[in-house]
């Protein structure tokens, strides 16, 4: 039961979801997530934080950036089935689809002057 728990900690922020969904598209690194959804950047590394510690999403090291990309090899069939739902439901929200314009056009190189 802790394990499902967490998962739905994990889901009870907006933002948590918005970044979830927002990986579905493509991998992100912090500055880009804190872009999209105009938060501090300490508080986008407390949802990554959050995300990664229930296994949702990974981190991988690339260069000066971290992305982080969907856990796509988990074998926890709960955080599979969410992640089937979750697009199938908000896809149509106007936040959502405009979090989805946004990932298409954010570039890190712009956003940290490179």
């Amino acid at each position: 039961m802790k394990k499902l728990l967490k998962i739905f900690k994990a889901l009870s922020d907006k933002n948590r979801v918005r970044i979830l969904l927002m990986l579905t598209k493509k991998k992100l690194c912090v500055c880009e997530i804190q872009d999209i959804l105009g938060i501090t950047v300490s508080t986008v590394s407390k949802h990554l934080s959050i995300l990664r510690d229930v296994e949702f999403i990974n981190d991988e090291k690339d260069g000066k950036w971290v992305n982080y990309s969907l856990n796509t090899a988990s074998k926890d069939i709960v955080l599979n089935q969410i992640m089937l739902i979750l697009p199938f439901y908000l896809n149509d929200d106007e936040l959502i689809k405009s979090d989805f314009e946004k990932v298409n056009t954010v570039c890190r190189k712009n956003l940290c002057n490179i």
